[in-house]
């Protein structure tokens, strides 16, 4: 069974120099409790794992370890929403892993799988070249990607069972291809409810690839936080 702890006890499972995959994408699906737990913890010279940078103008969901100096490495498919980022990036503060999207998703398949590599053709001829191997296969070139596993995984879902059985609602994002690849998968949800109330053809991720079960902001507040934010937004 998944063990139910607080944010405060699982933020304890990431130490200095972690590796970290983080879900969601550009505030969407993000397990946002969590990400203000470690950016109050300050542990330092992270490696996050995340296809895509925060919510635009950045400080926002994973911004918010931008700000705090938290990274020193990011990978990832997406950077240009974060000005904070880039100015790190551009600083040399944090190194830059890129890998496009779609590679990027079967990068973190191949981990999750233990497959050895994920080779294609896209990227050829642009700057993602310098950060894969060139192989040729057939007489076609390619590049050759590593998989990515991280130390922990941070995961967003809706519901769980106490078995660590999740259910997503809506956008499940990067979420349960996550799970599958990390060595300890904190899974933050909305709900806890009791073993039988998720239907098992509701549940995205089985309760095997999960360690640690955490509440986050029920729904209504998630969708307040959603709101203001992008009023704010708006407002830029």
């Amino acid at each position: 069974m998944a063990v139910q702890i607080t944010t405060a006890e699982a933020v304890k499972k990431i130490v200095d120099q972690s590796s970290v995959m983080i879900g969601g994408f550009l505030g969407a699906a993000v397990p946002l409790k969590m990400i203000d737990e470690i950016a109050a913890a300050g542990v330092k010279d992270l490696t996050v794992i995340s296809i895509g940078a925060g919510y635009r103008g950045g400080g926002v969901d994973v911004g918010k370890l931008v700000v705090n100096h938290q990274i020193i490495k990011y990978v990832t498919s997406h950077v240009g929403t974060d000005p904070n980022l880039i100015k790190q990036i551009v600083g040399e503060e944090v190194e830059l892993e890129l890998s496009p999207m779609g590679t990027f998703v079967e990068r973190v398949r191949a981990g999750g799988a233990g497959l050895g590599a994920v080779v294609t053709p896209v990227g050829m001829g642009t700057e993602v070249e310098a950060m894969a191997q060139k192989i040729t296969v057939d007489g076609k070139p390619y590049l050759l990607f590593k998989p990515i596993r991280a130390d922990v995984a941070i995961i967003k879902a809706y519901r769980a069972d106490p078995l660590g059985n999740l259910q997503y609602q809506g956008m499940s994002n990067t979420n349960p291809i996550m799970a599958t690849a990390a060595d300890i998968v904190i899974a933050e949800v909305d709900e806890i409810v009791e073993i039988g109330e998720i239907a098992c053809e509701q549940i995205g991720t089985p309760g095997i690839f999960v360690d640690y079960i955490v509440k986050g902001h029920r729904y209504e507040a998630r969708k307040t936080i959603y709101e203001k934010m992008w009023i704010a937004t708006n407002k830029l």
